[in-house]
């Protein structure tokens, strides 16, 4: 049974699956990597006798792995259980250790709600004042529109990188540099970005900055906050004094080295190139629908500045749960997989304009390393087919 796992190319037998924005597989050499740590290599890497010694050193060489990938200093990497904690302890912690009675964050209206939902409790509990700024119709953030809103008691401005629903990119190194200028900390969630677009901190600016593991075929429940050297944060759990002391409990050394594995397999697919390859199957999808529905693919979000990996589209004259239940070869969503199943215009495509109907019609095409030309070919097929009865 382990021998098929770990030898498993990709996603199981069954429909094409486009929804890797939702997650990824695990790459089989992710999961070889942190099978010792569940077996042989037990120990706790906080203890001084000999099994200690091998998890202490995995989850140093894990903390370095990560830190290459966005050009980090391993000792600014804060291991979490996900991208929503990193979130919580990025904003919270920055918010908190302000020791300002009324502090300032500004974010923008199509953050995740990890993000969004953080700036509300911080409001009510905490008497933040929390400024949400607007997006335009490639869902970016305006610099004039932070240029405005900075004040001198602003405190954190958190913005993603990258949208999960149409793969925006937004200006970070130009918001974090207004942010600098006004004195305020800089987020930046990039849990859909890393390993699939180069990132570095420095070159951003950020002072914070998310990393998911099960975005870039690590397990669930693995995730990290880079904390640039200095940058005071409130910790998120109290104890013993593990990372740093911000996130205390006995680390998991073994999604701790599924987190690394996957972070020097993605910076190994950056320098190599690899990323183009799932671009240009990208494109060669949205070529295929346009083709075969000619006039009615609209594309959502910007033509440029995106993933390499995101389409989003609207078919005209079709919603998109139907086209997708019309569709059991393809496995994929119709929004932010928190959204899957409402059947409701999702936040993101109205927040940047988009009418009801065009965004209730929106599919989230999303590939990744085991896409296939096949897989376009099939999908393109498919979404046409159901698509032209209607």
């Amino acid at each position: 049974m382990t021998g098929t796992l770990l030898s498993r190319p990709g996603p199981p037998a069954g429909p094409v699956y486009l929804d890797y924005n939702a997650t990824t597989p695990v790459d089989p050499r992710v999961a070889q990597a942190m099978l010792p740590y569940l077996t042989d290599f037990f120990g706790n890497p906080s203890s001084s006798h000999p099994y200690g010694t091998e998890p202490r050193r995995a989850l140093a060489e894990a903390r370095a792995q990560v830190a290459a990938l966005i050009g980090a200093r391993p000792s600014e990497v804060v291991l979490t259980s996900s991208g929503s904690e990193a979130d919580l302890l990025a904003l919270r912690g920055a918010m908190l250790a302000s020791g300002r009675t009324r502090p300032r964050l500004i974010t923008q209206i199509t953050e995740h709600p990890a993000v969004l939902e953080t700036a509300r409790a911080l409001a009510r509990l905490h008497g933040a004042r929390v400024t949400v700024l607007p997006v335009d119709g490639d869902g970016l953030v305006d610099p004039a529109e932070l240029a405005a809103a900075l004040t001198e008691d602003t405190v954190l401005v958190s913005v993603m990188a990258a949208n999960n629903e149409t793969g925006a990119l937004q200006p970070i190194a130009e918001l974090s540099a207004l942010a600098r200028a006004h004195g305020a900390l800089f987020h930046c969630d990039a849990a859909q970005a890393a390993g699939k677009i180069p990132l570095d901190v420095r070159a951003l600016g950020v002072d914070l900055l998310t990393v998911v593991g099960h975005k870039m075929y690590a397990p669930k429940a693995t995730a990290a906050l880079y904390v640039r050297e200095g940058v005071p944060l409130e910790p998120v759990v109290y104890g013993g004094g593990q990372e740093r002391g911000l996130r205390a409990g006995t680390e998991n050394v073994a999604l701790a080295v599924a987190l690394g594995t996957a972070a020097r397999l993605a910076a190994e697919d950056l320098a190599d190139g690899r990323v183009r390859r799932i671009a240009v199957l990208r494109d060669g999808l949205h070529r295929r629908l346009t083709e075969g529905l000619p006039g009615r693919v609209r594309l959502n979000g910007p033509a440029g500045d995106r993933l390499p990996n995101t389409l989003n589209v609207t078919i005209d004259g079709a919603l998109g749960h139907e086209l997708l239940a019309a569709c059991p070869e393809i496995a994929a969503s119709t929004g932010a997989a928190c959204h899957s199943g409402t059947h409701e215009p999702s936040p993101v495509l109205t927040a940047m304009g988009l009418p009801a109907q065009r965004a209730l019609g929106a599919l989230r095409l999303s590939l990744g390393r085991w896409s296939s030309d096949k897989d376009i070919e099939t999908a393109a097929a498919a979404l046409v087919r159901a698509a032209a009865v209607r």
